[in-house]
């Protein structure tokens, strides 16, 4: 029978460690969920990040930001490549991501060193409700621990917003930047600036949009949208003010397609419109229509990088 602890039990036995956050962003409809881990330094997420994608299970994405893991993953459960780390194996896996109950579970395993960071250090993190060990709960050495860990289910809920400045005073990213802070119905994730086509006719002077990412829980979601677009609504300074929505994982491709185009070419509203319906995008007019261009954009190009910020010609000799 597995072992059922919390993680104040696991700060007892083993001390404060170095996991910071966990969340689990699901998406049923496609199968996916999007894995956020925080720790306070960057050579555990660097390591854990190249084991968990060699040891395969249900991982299929990684990206490392800082000393925070990206983890893309699907729901279910995988064939797991573990072991003492090697070209074919990895010494850390994400066996099986399951949703149950409003819950998402989460199966890891680790080996030695990595036994640490799955069986003492993650279960610690905040966002963890419980962990259960499938195996002894004794770790470190050359021991080998699995363990289930269970944490609310969030949704990954995107933000773009455009045309709240004027030339004489105001600027999308700082409106941007304190409505992440300030947002009371999730946990703030991300904040893009996204260039657009400096030779758009009615820009300010950069014409750069603002790209939001949220982890939100499912009953939270539009309370969130309904806080921002009043947010937004009290603090632009602009008459074409819009607010653009979208709940997924994964951007779709029309979004993604939309939001390169328009670092190059002169877009209109209907275009905007046009590929907000086809990527289930909402579009919020808050003072205005104008915004949605670059709304909907950034949507477009908020899981894009660096490209997000610039433009194609500044990566042409990367």
């Amino acid at each position: 029978m597995a072992k059922v602890v919390t993680p104040l039990e696991l700060r007892q036995r083993h001390g404060p460690l170095f996991a910071r956050r966990l969340i689990t962003m699901v998406d049923e409809r496609t199968g996916r969920a999007r894995i956020v881990e925080e720790c306070c330094a960057q050579g555990p997420v660097e390591w854990d990040a190249v084991n968990r994608l060699r040891a395969g299970g249900v991982v299929e994405h990684v990206e490392v930001q800082g000393t925070t893991l990206l983890m893309d993953a699907r729901i279910g459960e995988g064939k797991v490549n573990f072991g003492p780390a090697s070209k074919e194996t990895g010494g850390q896996a994400l066996r099986a991501l399951q949703v149950k109950g409003g819950k998402v579970e989460t199966t890891w395993m680790g080996l030695a060193g990595a036994s640490v960071g799955v069986g003492a250090c993650l279960p610690q993190a905040d966002g963890v409700e419980k962990a259960e060990f499938l195996s002894d709960e004794e770790v470190g050495g050359s021991r080998q621990v699995e363990i289930r860990i269970t944490t609310p289910l969030h949704r990954r809920l995107l933000i773009g917003i455009d045309d709240t400045d004027t030339k004489e005073k105001g600027a999308t990213w700082v409106l941007g930047l304190k409505l992440g802070r300030e947002m009371p119905h999730g946990v703030f994730l991300t904040h893009k600036i996204v260039q657009l086509n400096p030779l758009a006719p009615q820009k300010t002077t950069n014409c750069a949009s603002t790209a939001l990412a949220f982890a939100v829980l499912p009953e939270k979601v539009g309370e969130a949208i309904k806080w921002a677009k009043q947010f937004v609504a009290e603090n632009t300074f602009s008459g074409e003010t819009v607010l653009a929505s979208y709940e997924g994982i994964e951007v779709p491709a029309a979004a993604v397609r939309f939001g390169a185009e328009a670092k190059e070419v002169i877009l209109s509203i209907h275009d905007a419109e046009h590929a907000a319906k086809k990527s289930g995008i909402s579009i919020h007019e808050v003072t205005g229509r104008r915004g949605a261009i670059g709304a909907v954009a950034a949507i477009g190009c908020v899981d894009l990088g660096l490209y997000s910020a610039g433009l194609p010609d500044d990566f042409k000799h990367l």
